[in-house]
Formats: structure tokens, C-alpha cells, sequence
């Protein structure tokens, strides 16, 4: 069993995956550490965990736990990232887990360096609906892949929310546009060569609102759109000469709705409804992730995949400041 230790008492650990982890057949919490130890000894009580620490730093030295699950606000995941590798403990930390592609090369170093195995926590590479996906496109099911269309939008303008904090981390392109990316690049195999973007950003804040972009992916084209401030909305079609694949809940399928794909044809007279009941996306990242640090050949998200994922969204910014292409 991998021992898990809790970096922080934020929302998404306690909502998604601390219970993920108490699930899964082969890892489990062992300890919460947070600046405040009410908050951690709270925390761990719930999940009947049985170390609670009140600082970062005891936890990572404690030898009661083999690996940390890091959801803190995005612009600390490199430093505990480091610091925790540094302590010889494997890193599962919330995307994205940088907000330059350089900053990930620096984790790469220090993974190295420790031995230790470092990854991105993006669920849905995990999910049975993506992998559904790559499936289809690898055989043929939507005969050449033409167009990828694709949007996540949300609705906040809480000041206080880290979202909507630059210093943070925040912004729509590192809390959501990872996504509509991410995704693309896992079921198709492929990386864009080259971007076009516009990008909107709130006049109080500062942050990143609003991004449209197109992507020239060589064999196919892709656009998408993201807003921290439109109606909600998530929806990505995958467009072929013979047929379009359509998933209806792509990022949160486990909140948003139905865990389904729905396969259509060409001339539109058939379609196909793929479901997938209680997909438990957390939990199967978790245990991949426990495998993996067992030496079992598994997928996981590795610290190079992350790279060119985030040479993509650092592209859409540079793409974002003038017209025309930008090479990513």
C-alpha cells in the first residue's frame, strides 16, 4: 500500500481525491499537514487518518508517508513539488502543476535527481470515457479525423477565489484551458505545430477570462473556447470524413452529467450511446499512480507529457499578443 500524505486541507483534496485515494485497492492517507493543525487534525479525523501535522515541512520529514498528493494554489505546486521530491517522496500534484513550460523542466531535474516519480493529476487520462475515445479514433470509427471542437466555461467572480488571483496561479488557461488540450493530445497521439488565439482578461482582477483559440495540428485543426465568466458549458466533438464522436461530459463526469459518448455516422442515420457507469476517475489515477511507483508498467501523466502540454497554453499567450500563427 502507498502512503499517501495530504499537502494543504483544499476543497478538491477533501471533495474528490482524498476519498479517491480511501478507495482504491492499493494506496491509502496515512497523513494531512497544514499550516494550521485544527485544520489537519479536522481533516484527518474525517477520513480516519491517523498523523495530522501543522506544518509542511514535519510531514515531508515524518517517515509515515511514501508520497504527496499536492492541491495547493497552482503558483506552489513547483516549490513543494521540489520539496517533496527532495525528501524523497513521490509527487501526485492538482494540474497544473506549473504555469511555464522551464518551471516543468525543473521538475524533471529533481525528479531525476531523487528517483522519485513526479506526475501531473489530470483524471480524465484515466477515465473510461478518454480511453473509449482513443479507442474509436484508432479504429478508424470516424474514418479520418478532420476537426476537434471543444469548450469549458464556468461562472466566477469571487475576488477571493484563487481562480481570479494572479499571483495565485489564477486564470482561465491554467485552471481550465489544460483541459480542452490535455485531452486532444491523449486520444489523437498528435501535438500542434502552430496557434492562433485571442485572449480577454478581467480589468479588475487581471487574470485571464477568456480565450478562443485554433490549433493546426498538421492532419486535423482544432478550436476551442474557455471563460471563468460565461454560463456553464463542456462539451468536446471529435469530427471525422466518416462520423463525429461527441462526449458529453468530458472533464467532469462525475459531476457534470452523464459518463457517455455518443457515436454518430455519416449520413446521420445512426448513432451509437457509449456509458459508462461510476468511472471513478479519481480513484483509477490513484491507483495507476500507486502501480506505477511499484515499477509496474502502467500509464501515467510522466512530467514530459506535461511539457508539451504546457508549451501549448504558454503558445495560446504568446498567440494572444499579436494576429497571425505562433509556432508552439
Amino acid at each position: 500500500m502507498l502512503r499517501f500524505g495530504i499537502l494543504s486541507t483544499a476543497k478538491i483534496g477533501k471533495d474528490a481525491v482524498v476519498p479517491a485515494i480511501q478507495d482504491a485497492e492499493n494506496c491509502v492517507v496515512t497523513a494531512v499537514a497544514s499550516r494550521d493543525l485544527a485544520k489537519a487534525r479536522a481533516m484527518a479525523d474525517r477520513f480516519s487518518v491517523p498523523h495530522a501535522f501543522g506544518s509542511y515541512e514535519e510531514m515531508l520529514a515524518s517517515d509515515v508517508i511514501d508520497a504527496v498528493y499536492i492541491p495547493l494554489p497552482t503558483s506552489q505546486h513547483v516549490e513543494w513539488s521540489i520539496k517533496a521530491a527532495d525528501a524523497g517522496k513521490h509527487v501526485l500534484s492538482e494540474k497544473p502543476i506549473a504555469l511555464k513550460a522551464e518551471e516543468i523542466e525543473t521538475l524533471i531535474a529533481a525528479r531525476d535527481r531523487n528517483k522519485v516519480l513526479i506526475s501531473e493529476a489530470f483524471m480524465v487520462t484515466y477515465a473510461p470515457v478518454w480511453l473509449k475515445v482513443r479507442e474509436l479514433l484508432a479504429a478508424g470509427a470516424i474514418g479520418r479525423l478532420r476537426h476537434v471542437q471543444g469548450a469549458f466555461t464556468y461562472f466566477n467572480r469571487d475576488a477571493a477565489n484563487m481562480r481570479n488571483i494572479p499571483e495565485l496561479g489564477g486564470g482561465a488557461l491554467p485552471d481550465i484551458g489544460v483541459y480542452p488540450t490535455i485531452t486532444t493530445r491523449f486520444v489523437t497521439g498528435q501535438e500542434p505545430l502552430r496557434i492562433q488565439a485571442v485572449t480577454e482578461r478581467d480589468p479588475d482582477f487581471g487574470t485571464d477570462i477568456y480565450s478562443s483559440v485554433k490549433a493546426d495540428f498538421g492532419g486535423f485543426e482544432m478550436s476551442f473556447y474557455i471563460a471563468t465568466q460565461m454560463a456553464n458549458r463542456q462539451v468536446m466533438v471529435f469530427h471525422g470524413t466518416e462520423g463525429f464522436i461527441e462526449v458529453k461530459s468530458p472533464f467532469n463526469a462525475d459531476r457534470w452529467g452523464a459518463e457517455e459518448i455518443e457515436l454518430t455516422n455519416q449520413k446521420h442515420t445512426e448513432s451509437q450511446i457509449f456509458r459508462f457507469q461510476d468511472s471513478r476517475q479519481y480513484r483509477r489515477q490513484a491507483e495507476s499512480f500507486s502501480r506505477a511507483v511499484a515499477g509496474e508498467k502502467v500509464e501515467i501523466v510522466s512530467l514530459e507529457n506535461s511539457l508539451k502540454n504546457q508549451k501549448f497554453i504558454d503558445a495560446i499567450y504568446r498567440a494572444s499578443e499579436h494576429d497571425g500563427w505562433e509556432t508552439v
